[in-house]
């Protein structure tokens, strides 16, 4: 799995981009789907933003399993990492992240005030994978779109700084992804999710790699919603057929694929601890 071309020249460069612009700012901000709060990490970015204080936002949390979030956030908290969660719009997360960013930089915002420097705005850079919702996440700050959004990996480009107050300045970053990964798992729930592009992975493999997950993560969901739990009983239930009453499995499995990435399976979470 390692050896799909999911990762594209442009981000090699966003890494170069990334490790010098973070000289630039004071915290990190890191948001991860909530539905792959580990498989949705960067481990690139541990390196990158070395000391730095950093900040965790789940998106998307409305989309996930909240006891599964509830689980990661005392996780994440534990190892040292403030973590606060956002829905899919990023309602109500705005007041929570600039509360966060001022306790995270307290240290700095100290050693300024003892200088002489008072009121200057903090700045963060927002990073995470591509489709994480940088963008809706940037939008919110600044109550307008400011930022290009989209529901497919690769729409921001470039750099910006998008200054919504006086409080806190954010530098967004195009998505990026790493190289190579060890556990072909992961490959999978970011496909799921909308990290990758699809087409980079088989349907077929795609579709039974999600019904393992759902049944042995969620027994039974898929049989309350769909009517069955493998792709010629879910095809019979819904009326997917072909002619002659064969199962048609690309109408099942784009069925199945398009209601997990969308949220309309429920509210599921991919990882474990």
């Amino acid at each position: 799995m390692s050896d799909y071309g999911w990762y594209p020249g442009h981000m090699a460069k966003t890494r170069r981009m990334m490790l010098e612009d973070l000289k630039l700012v004071d915290l990190v901000i890191e948001l991860v789907d909530a539905r792959i709060p580990v498989s949705g990490r960067n481990p690139d970015i541990d390196t990158l933003c070395g000391n730095k204080p950093r900040i965790l936002v789940f998106t998307k949390a409305d989309l996930a399993d909240p006891a599964q979030t509830e689980a990661f956030t005392a996780h994440y908290s534990a190892l040292g990492t403030p973590v606060l969660t956002a829905d899919a719009r990023v309602r109500n997360a705005v007041s929570k992240v600039k509360k966060q960013a001022v306790a995270a930089c307290s240290e700095k915002i100290e050693r300024d005030r003892k200088r002489g420097i008072i009121g200057r705005p903090l700045r963060a850079m927002v990073v995470g994978i591509p489709n994480v919702g940088k963008s809706t996440f940037i939008n919110s700050f600044v109550g307008k779109a400011s930022a290009k959004t989209g529901n497919k990996p690769g729409v921001t480009r470039g750099k910006q700084w998008i200054r919504g107050d006086r409080e806190l300045e954010l530098l967004d970053t195009p998505g990026i992804l790493w190289p190579k990964y060890e556990d072909p798992e992961v490959g999978v729930k970011l496909a799921l999710t909308g990290a990758i592009r699809e087409e980079i992975l088989d349907a077929d493999d795609l579709t039974l790699h999600l019904l393992r997950y759902m049944n042995a993560l969620y027994p039974g969901l898929l049989m309350e919603k769909y009517g069955g739990d493998d792709v010629a009983s879910i095809a019979a239930a819904r009326n997917l057929l072909r002619a002659g009453g064969e199962p048609d499995r690309i109408r099942t499995q784009n069925l199945l694929l398009n209601d997990l990435k969308n949220g309309k399976t429920g509210r599921i979470t991919l990882d474990r601890i």
